[in-house]
């Protein structure tokens, strides 16, 4: 069996441009006993990606140059030399960008297709969904009555977020590009406000929409979404920090003045919390009860999730560089096979 690749050609410098990226067909090895033949039918674009492309220190390695990008998938078993799946099953993957791949059986975990849309192992009932669950309650802890703003608010993870924090009685409050994007906040999402981020008057507009003061950001951007954040904070206020996407291109230290010694003020007189995470820290604690919690949240229609999927691997770093400048909408997908 053959397998089509994306491998990783070079450490971008800014956004990331085809020549960053190779194409390479290769011969896949021969089963050995526990292992599985995959055919990929979905793979996950998501901002971290960005930062595996760097050789910069983060708190996951690097992907070497000619190797497979990374990335989650749903897939596909064909053959199979474990006892616990059957060629048929489909599974979830940590495959990358390609087509085919092996793998041992203990590193997948099959899905039932009859439960949800196979997609949805990607996005909401996912690595995304998981990342909003558990920032938000561990970090976050919104109560009935409190203000939480959600920056890029149509992504699978802060789409999820102002759900939540309306389903925990809090006021959701959601930052979007775009006049398409904030309705959607509204009349999809269910949102008590959305704020265009893009707007000359975003600042004025997002203080409009916070007449109470912010009690949670989840921050998602960073960059001038944050800077207009900061002075609406309350006292005690809680910031997860998930992702810094409007910084991941940046090819130097952003312009204007060193903003930080007035942040670091106000974390001392207001008595913020500020908290980077990443989601699988919170797989102890919290993941079963995430597992227990977001299906029935989507059964009864409180938590809703568009995805906007890609059809072809040969389409995935478009894809990619469209989701890091906010041209998607909803979970980022693409359809590798049928």
């Amino acid at each position: 069996m053959e397998s089509t690749q994306i491998r990783l050609a070079a450490r971008p410098e800014g956004e990331p441009k085809d020549t960053d990226f190779a194409v390479a067909t290769v011969e896949l090895p021969e089963l050995g006993d526990g292992q599985v033949l995959l055919r990929v039918r979905y793979l996950s674009l998501d901002p971290y990606m960005r930062g595996r492309m760097s050789a910069a220190k983060s708190y996951a390695a690097p992907v070497e140059l000619g190797s497979v990008m990374v990335g989650g998938t749903v897939c596909e078993v064909v053959e199979s030399r474990a006892d616990s799946l059957a060629p048929g099953d489909v599974v979830l993957s940590f495959s990358g960008w390609q087509t085919h791949a092996v793998a041992d059986a203990r590193h997948v975990r099959k899905l039932d297709p009859e439960a949800a849309p196979i997609s949805t192992a990607l996005g909401v009932l996912g690595m995304p969904g998981f990342t909003a669950y558990g920032g938000l309650l561990e970090i976050g802890r919104p109560q009935p009555g409190e203000t939480v703003v959600v920056a890029a608010a149509t992504g699978p993870v802060g789409s999820a977020v102002g759900q939540i924090a309306r389903i925990k009685g809090a006021r959701a409050v959601g930052i979007a590009g775009g006049p398409d994007k904030c309705r959607a906040l509204l009349d999809e999402f269910g949102f008590d406000a959305a704020v265009d981020h893009r707007a000359p008057d975003f600042e004025e507009r997002l203080a409009e929409a916070v007449p109470d003061g912010i009690d949670v950001y989840f921050e998602n951007v960073g960059g001038r979404v944050a800077d207009a954040v900061t002075p609406l904070l309350n006292r005690f206020a809680r910031i997860p920090v998930c992702g810094l996407v409007s910084l991941y291109n940046a090819t130097g230290l952003p312009a204007g003045p060193d903003r930080l010694p007035g942040f670091m003020r106000q974390i001392l007189t207001l008595s913020l919390t500020v908290r980077g995470f990443i989601q699988d820290e919170f797989i102890p604690t919290r993941h079963a009860d995430f597992l227990r919690d977001m299906p029935g949240w989507i059964g009864d229609g409180s938590v809703r999730y568009r995805e906007d999927v890609v059809a072809g691997l040969e389409n995935a770093p478009e894809a990619f560089r469209a989701m890091l400048s906010g041209r998607n909408f909803g979970k980022v997908l693409v359809r590798v096979g049928d």
